[in-house]
């Protein structure tokens, strides 16, 4: 079973917060970007890359290479998963990656959505998803940075 220490939902995708704050609060050595758009584009990458921490590898897989590959992980790998929406995470959970926990950092307002919380807003669309998530079992946490205190996105939405 692939060491998947967190997984984390937000748009940015790789950004100080998660690159440094999250990174080493939780003591990833790999952190693993699930997303189409992210694995096609090296300029991204290597601007994502940038923020992190020495000695922390990164891995930018399309959603159905991630669900392909992420059994093969070695334990030693302590992955850090980052998705861009809740879609993504819900692919991957149906496509049998281990994922128990999520962490929602940041989706941005946009027309049609509503503003939750200051760094997380939704549309129906949305809504639906992290209500499947929730069926699934998978627990569902509102949260910026690690010393924040954690919100349950279902009593927000």
């Amino acid at each position: 079973m692939p060491n998947i220490l967190s997984t984390r939902i937000d748009n940015r995708l790789i950004h100080g917060q998660v690159g440094m704050t999250w990174v080493n609060s939780i003591q990833a050595n790999l952190v693993l970007v699930a997303n189409d758009e992210a694995a096609n584009d090296v300029v991204q990458q290597n601007l994502m890359d940038m923020v992190l921490p020495e000695g922390v590898q990164s891995r930018f897989f399309t959603i159905e290479k991630t669900i392909n590959v992420i059994h093969k992980a070695s334990p030693a790998q302590k992955i850090f998963l980052v998705v861009k929406t809740p879609q993504d995470a819900l692919k991957l959970v149906e496509g049998n990656v281990p994922i128990k926990y999520i962490n929602i950092g940041n989706l941005h307002f946009a027309e049609g959505k509503k503003q939750i919380t200051p760094t997380v807003s939704v549309d129906e669309k949305d809504i639906e998803t992290f209500k499947k998530l929730h069926e699934l079992g998978v627990e569902l946490d509102v949260r910026g940075v690690p010393s924040d205190k954690g919100k349950n996105l279902m009593e927000l939405i």
